[in-house]
């Protein structure tokens, strides 16, 4: 099969097209013909050396989702048949003309999405429901911040926290942004270049502060995502783009009583991501079905333009999901 493979830790001309064995598919696995994989900021820092594949997953091959059809089924998949058409979440190697999945980590296609719309849906999608509303445990009347609003996890849990009755506001890094997170839905998008995001929270919360956070930022944020929550909020990190090393004021996390938390999704085990993906087909993949929710793709290069993907990745100039497709 051809793949996209990482030659070397560097810069996005490190990806590279090759050939490499096609995988073989274990007894709970299916193999996915691939048509399109999403790209996502892990792959990004996979590629530059700073991100280990767990083990088992492809080393040298990036892809944590995928979209295609089914080609082949282990002897113990009781879920899917050949010619069945998914998308996945997958430790790695969705940059390839095939992909092996457990087969509970796999979704049908949701209402009549394209391979292209598809694949960015199961990185963002898992991510979201897992911190979210798992882990943040963000439920009835309750409020959510989300740093990084135009990202591909930003429209993701700006468009599932409104679709299920939440009031949502996000910080974006231009006017264009801005007004296009609030259009996708967000009560608020703060403009972080201009405005100080606590500042704002506070004034739209009445001084109250918001129930959950979900941030990807860190570092210097953390002070004033603490200044942010209110009386029993919870902290979600699931990246730390602006560091790892911060200073905190443990009296407002006591004094608040505030629950600070985090995940990464990638390393952990197929039975947890296999109940993620049962909970998205119950309750989201309607959602997606009848237009509440819909993807929200930037771009779409053809796989063997991988390194540019990288490059819009790089650039922070994107608005919503970068995808490669083996078909264009």
């Amino acid at each position: 099969m051809k793949a996209i493979v990482i030659t070397q830790p560097g810069g996005p001309e490190v990806l590279q097209l090759a050939e490499r064995p096609t995988p073989a598919c274990a007894d709970t696995e299916v193999l996915v013909k691939v048509h399109a994989a999403g790209i996502n900021r892990p792959d990004v820092f996979q590629r530059k050396g700073n991100y280990p594949p767990p083990q088992g997953a492809p080393q040298d091959i990036p892809g944590l989702e995928i979209a295609g059809v089914i080609a082949e089924v282990g002897a113990k998949v009781t879920h899917w048949k050949v010619g069945d058409k998914v998308c996945a979440l997958v430790t790695g190697g969705g940059y390839a003309e095939y992909c092996n999945v457990p087969e509970g980590q796999c979704l049908p296609i949701p209402g009549n999405l394209s391979f292209e719309e598809a694949t960015s849906l199961p990185e963002t999608f898992f991510t979201v429901w897992s911190n979210v509303f798992d882990r943040g445990q963000l439920k009835g009347d309750e409020t959510l911040l989300v740093h990084g609003g135009s990202s591909g996890i930003g429209v993701t849990a700006i468009q599932m926290a409104k679709a299920m009755g939440h009031t949502v506001y996000v910080t974006a890094g231009s006017a264009e942004k801005c007004r296009f997170c609030e259009e996708l839905g967000a009560a608020k998008a703060i403009n972080y270049k201009t405005e100080i995001f606590a500042d704002v929270i506070k004034q739209l919360t009445y001084g109250k502060g918001v129930d959950v956070i979900l941030d990807m930022i860190g570092g210097d944020y953390t002070p004033d995502n603490l200044k942010s929550l209110a009386d029993e909020g919870r902290l979600v990190l699931i990246n730390a783009m602006n560091g790892k090393d911060v200073q905190v004021d443990l009296s407002v996390v006591m004094r608040k009583r505030l629950n600070i938390t985090g995940s990464m999704l990638r390393s952990r085990e197929i039975a947890f991501k296999a109940k993620i993906a049962q909970k998205l087909e119950q309750v989201i993949w309607p959602l997606i079905a009848s237009g509440k929710i819909k993807p929200i793709i930037n771009k779409v290069f053809p796989a063997d333009k991988a390194a540019q993907a990288h490059k819009l990745m790089e650039s922070g100039e994107h608005i919503g999901k970068i995808v490669i497709s083996w078909q264009v």
